[in-house]
């Protein structure tokens, strides 16, 4: 059985949760995770990720969902705290703010959607050139102004949002494709 596929309550033992389990099956997994976000972590920084994520799931054992994949519970606390360890270092979410969107897996549908959404769309950036893929990483994921933008990378201001809007019909399209609709979360 593959680790993508493993439900909690195979890490349920006489009514316990085997986290020495969890770490071996998962440490691996989570590592890649970060390793393919677009945030760049010092070997510190992805240690302490690994750790929190462990600690997450230790600390909310009993909200999880047991018919649940154990998989997609991982790779969504990793991807929150990724972007919280990113947001900590621009200095604009406290930790409690942090707590209270993790805890929250009751919908881990909504949770799974997501996930397969932004493989879609990490997936349709590897393919562009790389001028067009960092646009638009620095727009939505460093949440720059077009005028840093342009800045940035010595183009007019129009020019970067030809770049943003051709590549969110690109993505659109894929996502598209794989049966996103565009009102979807």
């Amino acid at each position: 059985m593959k680790v993508e596929d493993n439900k909690i309550y195979h890490y349920i033992e006489n009514g316990n949760l085997q986290i020495e389990k969890i770490i071996a099956d998962y440490s691996n997994y989570i590592n890649t995770i970060i390793r393919n976000s677009y945030i760049n972590l010092s070997s510190e920084d992805t240690e302490e990720v690994v750790l929190d994520v462990f600690l997450t799931i230790w600390k909310n054992q009993e909200k999880l969902d047991i018919s649940k994949s154990m998989s997609a519970y991982i790779s969504g606390i990793t991807k929150n705290l990724v972007k919280y360890k990113y947001r900590q270092y621009k200095g604009n979410q406290s930790i409690e703010e942090y707590d209270e969107k993790i805890v929250d897996t009751s919908n881990i549908e909504i949770v799974i959607s997501q996930n397969e959404r932004q493989n879609v769309i990490s997936s349709e950036l590897d393919k562009m050139k790389a001028e067009d893929r960092e646009v638009f990483i620095e727009y939505y994921y460093d949440e720059k102004s077009i005028k840093d933008i342009s800045k940035i990378f010595n183009m007019s201001e129009s020019k970067v949002k030809s770049k943003l809007f051709r590549t969110r019909k690109r993505l659109g399209k894929a996502l598209k494709k794989r049966g996103y609709g565009a009102n979807e979360q």
